[in-house]
């Protein structure tokens, strides 16, 4: 579902662009759709028409994205899997300091060969009611004043339902421009449109490697894009906005942690409106990568930004419940997988 689709059966109740601005804006904040506000009550400023269609409306609206289990960590954060209405599930994340990262697609075709949802492929996309709906859903239990993008999917192949969600979050929904962080692996329709939006979103770049080969084998199906020119379009946009471009660098024991590649990063970055984010890789004992040691991540961060490029660490949240991206889903998934594959033998 769309957010046109909600506005538009608003408006066959009878709800003029005020009345569904005031409906719209108590759904993103997670109350009752007929909240009113201290000066004037639901009755006196809803028509009767659209106060009785509400609690259809509202059923709707609940389904969209429906809590299916909450996995706290002790960072602070807490991964939700979440239920679409038809049956799909995605993840949410509740970050410390009153953030929140959201899900735009049900898997991903990126492929990136360290992150799991990848692997599950794309299976749709997810409708921009559906990405502001977790949104509704976290602030059933804590404030949210930032929202990332960076849940599972690749927003650029959402594009349409990602602005849309990011143009209403950042007028209804009540989240500062630069507070709405739009992430990518890369992709020119991204530098073509967001500067066009009226809300314009921080960006973050997925790089990863300042190696034009390495990058392709680790995200092998994101597009042909030369570190150096991604570079060059983040910071085209970031002088253009105002704020820096967030790069991201999920770093792999052994495959980008090495001098040369931090040499690249000071090469590419130095001078550059942008802060780098360094992901050590969320490992299980059996994985094919496994994240740097502790010493390493230190010497990594200091190194670069005793050098002039503002490098930060970036743990991926609910590392001690295996909580990166896409393990909660697979683990949800797998048992109705096995459960389909005992039916087909019998």
């Amino acid at each position: 579902m769309r957010i046109h689709d909600v506005q538009n059966r608003l408006a066959d109740l009878g709800a003029k662009p005020m009345h569904i601005g005031r409906v719209s804006r108590a759904w993103l904040r997670g109350l009752p759709l007929d909240t009113g506000t201290r000066h004037q009550q639901t009755e006196n400023f809803l028509p009767l028409t659209v106060r009785e269609g509400l609690p259809e409306l509202a059923h709707t609206l609940e389904g969209l994205a429906r809590l299916k289990s909450e996995h706290p960590a002790a960072d602070g954060s807490a991964r939700l899997l979440v239920e679409l209405a038809d049956g799909q599930m995605v993840e949410s994340v509740l970050l410390p300091r009153d953030g929140l990262c959201v899900s735009t697609q049900v898997g991903c075709a990126v492929g990136c060969v360290f992150c799991m949802t990848g692997k599950s492929g794309l299976l749709r996309q997810v409708g921009s009611a559906e990405i502001v709906a977790q949104v509704a859903l976290a602030r059933r239990f804590r404030p949210v004043k930032k929202v990332v993008f960076m849940g599972m999917g690749e927003p650029a192949h959402n594009l349409d339902n990602v602005l849309e969600a990011i143009d209403l979050l950042g007028t209804d929904g009540g989240i500062g421009h630069k507070n709405l962080v739009f992430s990518t692996v890369g992709d020119m329709r991204v530098f073509e449109r967001l500067p066009q939006q009226t809300v314009r979103p921080a960006l973050a770049l997925s790089l990863h490697t300042t190696r034009a080969d390495l990058r392709q084998q680790l995200l092998p199906k994101a597009p042909r894009i030369d570190p150096e020119e991604l570079v060059e379009l983040g910071e085209a946009y970031a002088r253009q906005i105002g704020y820096p471009i967030q790069y991201q660098w999920t770093l792999l024991a052994g495959i980008n942690d090495n001098q040369d590649e931090l040499e690249g990063i000071l090469r590419l970055l130095k001078g550059k409106y942008a802060v780098m984010n360094m992901i050590p890789y969320n490992s299980l004992d059996d994985d094919d990568y496994q994240r740097p040691n502790g010493d390493c991540i230190v010497e990594i961060v200091r190194y670069l930004h005793s050098r002039g490029v503002l490098t930060k660490v970036r743990n991926s949240a609910g590392q001690d419940i295996e909580g990166g991206c896409g393990q909660l889903r697979a683990r949800a998934v797998q048992p109705l997988d096995s459960k389909r594959l005992i039916k087909r033998v019998r």
